[in-house]
C-alpha cells in the first residue's frame, strides 16, 4: 500500500465500489473488469483503476478483478473486517431515527447506546437501545467499547459534546448538528448537513 495521504473522496468511492461488488457477488459473478464495473453502475473506469492503485495491484491482465478477492481487500482497507460500536448523543427524533436506521443493521456498525440530558428519557429504551445520562458518557463509552460517536443534538451543544466524547477516547465522530466543529488533530469529524445538500439541489432547480 502506498504511504501518501488518501483523500476522503477516494475512501468514499471505495465504499461505493464495495457495494457494487457485493451486488455482483450476490448475482454469482466471479470476475469483472473496471470497464464493465463502470458501465454497470455508471462509474468511471479510469477513476476505479486510479483509486485501487493507491492501495496495490488487484487486477489480472485479461481477467480483470476477482470479485471476492477485491471485496475482501476493500473491506480490510476500509476497516470493515471488524465490528464498530456506535453511541448516539441526542435521543430526539433524529437520534431515534438513526437508531432504527435499517442500513446500520446490514453493516458492521451497531448502535449500543444513546445519550441524553432529559431525565424523562434516561433509562428508557429506543429500538432496544438504552438511553443513558450524558453525564456518564465517559464511563459508558469505556464499558460498551464504543469507538464511533454520532452527534445529534442542537447546534449550540454540539461543540461541548464533541469535546466530551473526545476526552472519553473517541476518535471517529459523525456530526448531524448544523454547525462546524473544532476537533483535535487526532479526531476525525464527518459532518452531515442536510440543509447544504438541499440548497445545492435548489441551485440545480434554479438553473434555466
Amino acid at each position: 500500500m502506498k504511504t501518501e495521504k488518501i483523500s476522503e473522496l477516494t475512501t468514499n468511492r471505495l465504499s461505493v465500489y464495495l457495494r457494487c461488488l457485493n451486488e455482483l457477488s450476490e448475482e454469482g459473478a466471479k470476475t469483472v473488469s473496471s470497464g464493465k464495473l463502470a458501465k454497470r453502475f455508471h462509474l468511471n473506469s479510469a477513476q476505479i483503476r486510479k483509486d485501487l492503485a493507491c492501495f496495490g495491484e488487484f487486477g489480472v491482465r485479461g481477467v480483470g478483478y476477482y470479485i471476492d478477492d477485491l471485496r475482501e481487500q476493500i473491506t480490510k482497507i476500509l476497516g470493515l473486517d471488524k465490528d464498530h460500536r456506535v453511541g448516539i448523543i441526542g435521543a430526539g427524533r433524529l437520534g431515534m431515527a438513526l437508531t432504527d436506521y435499517y442500513g446500520l443493521t446490514q453493516s458492521n456498525f451497531e448502535v449500543v447506546a444513546l445519550f441524553d440530558a432529559d431525565k424523562k428519557k434516561i433509562g428508557s429504551t429506543i429500538g432496544g437501545v438504552e438511553v443513558f445520562d450524558f453525564k456518564k458518557v465517559k464511563q459508558v463509552i469505556k464499558k460498551e467499547k464504543i469507538d464511533v460517536a454520532v452527534i445529534a443534538v442542537p447546534a449550540e451543544y454540539a461543540q461541548k459534546v464533541l469535546e466530551e466524547v473526545s476526552k472519553a477516547g473517541i476518535k471517529a465522530v459523525m456530526n448531524f448538528a448544523p454547525t462546524p466543529l473544532q476537533a483535535s488533530s487526532d479526531v476525525k469529524v464527518k459532518s452531515i448537513d442536510l440543509t447544504i445538500s438541499l440548497e445545492s439541489l435548489s441551485y440545480f432547480l434554479a438553473q434555466p
